[in-house]
């Protein structure tokens, strides 16, 4: 068989590794985009109901962030919410509605596809800043507690509000995840009485990383996020790996993760390049390699 013969067999998405860029993607139930520096833009987009969540816009948000996995032109996140709002979580009238009518096992279905929305933004390498300004609440809270990191204005309120309905505080990750963030007690207190955290309450708490104005949030937001993907892109999605699985290790099991981790971000281009550039006295330009 001739080599041009072979090369012609070769499937073009196998040689790429699958890899699929998402500056393309139409998005259905929310506003996507990315910018030059490969910034993924992703704004909720039901101003006049606070941005809620539906049964599509969560099955949506989940793939998005799937796919994301794959994306070679994607290097970090924003979500922001349209209207001075973030997120009210579950349309009361499309989702709860509904599940109210439902039996066990649709049920089931329908928490474990929400949880696997907070699996696949844990486990997408890419950094996600979320962008909260006003509320943010229920199934919104989650999408910020499960982000990298959070801005804030201090008019946002971030509410965790599942008891307020009726059901557990433990919902899609938020018991294991929100103690890890704001302490045990405080978690337990924002889950037990699902009340409101707001802006300076949030940043004091670490919740959020910090405060800005409002008309200054998404801007701030985006210029983290490029500031971000300046840096060497492929060790950060390994910090954001080792962030998320040492929560389940030793600190022995945690310190051999790290060593074998690390020993893979010297092996990249970038970690030579800022070598070199320090060798000459100036600034490295990453290239996620």
């Amino acid at each position: 068989m001739s080599e041009t013969s072979t090369t012609a067999r070769v499937d073009p998405a196998l040689a790429a590794g699958n890899r699929r860029p998402l500056a393309g993607y139409a998005a259905k139930h929310f506003a996507w985009s990315v910018s030059e520096e490969g910034v993924g833009r992703i704004t909720l987009t039901r101003p006049e109901r606070k941005n809620p969540l539906t049964f599509d816009s969560y099955a949506e948000l989940r793939d998005l962030f799937e796919r994301m996995r794959h994306a070679p032109d994607v290097h970090a996140v924003v979500i922001a919410g349209s209207g001075g709002n973030f997120c009210s979580g579950g349309d009361v009238h499309e989702i709860i509605g509904p599940l109210v009518k439902l039996k066990a096992p649709e049920l089931l279905m329908f928490t474990r596809m929400t949880g696997d929305l907070v699996k696949a933004m844990r486990v997408c390498p890419q950094t996600i800043i979320a962008a909260i300004d006003g509320v943010c609440a229920g199934a919104g809270a989650i999408m910020a507690m499960a982000s990298d990191l959070r801005l804030g204005t201090a008019r946002s309120k971030t509410a965790f509000l599942f008891n307020r309905v009726g059901l557990a505080g433990c919902d899609m990750g938020a018991c294991a995840m929100l103690p890890r963030i704001v302490g045990q007690g405080r978690a337990s207190e924002l889950l037990y009485t699902g009340r409101a955290l707001g802006g300076e309450e949030a940043e004091r708490w670490g919740f959020l990383n910090r405060l800005v104005l409002p008309e200054k949030l998404e801007e701030e937001a985006m210029a983290l996020a490029k500031d971000i993907v300046a840096g060497p892109t492929f060790a950060n999605g390994i910090t954001k790996a080792m962030l998320h699985q040492e929560w389940a290790m030793t600190i022995e099991q945690a310190i051999e993760a790290e060593a074998q981790a690390q020993a893979l971000c010297m092996l990249t281009q970038d970690f030579t390049r800022a070598y070199e550039a320090f060798a000459a006295k100036q600034k490295p330009v990453f290239q996620g390699d």
